[in-house]
């Protein structure tokens, strides 16, 4: 069972990006999502990063929500 703790700092660890607050706000004013684009297919995500997004959100995982909130977040 995964103890992960699941918040928005813990996803961006996940990620592999810097996850402090700070960072976080930088890179989600830094970053869009267009419309008619799944998060996963974000040009600036790294394969790996991308392949994350998907199988969490393909599964149901318990990232789901918050990558649903950050794909809200980048829709500017």
């Amino acid at each position: 069972m995964d103890t992960t703790p699941t918040d928005m700092s813990h996803l961006f660890e996940q990620l592999g990006l810097p996850h402090q607050t700070g960072a976080i706000n930088n890179f989600i004013d830094s970053h869009s999502v267009d419309d008619g684009v799944a998060i996963w297919q974000a040009k600036f995500w790294s394969p790996a990063q991308a392949s994350f997004l998907r199988e969490a959100l393909d599964a149901d995982a318990q990232w789901s929500e918050l990558i649903d909130q950050l794909d809200t977040m980048l829709r500017k």
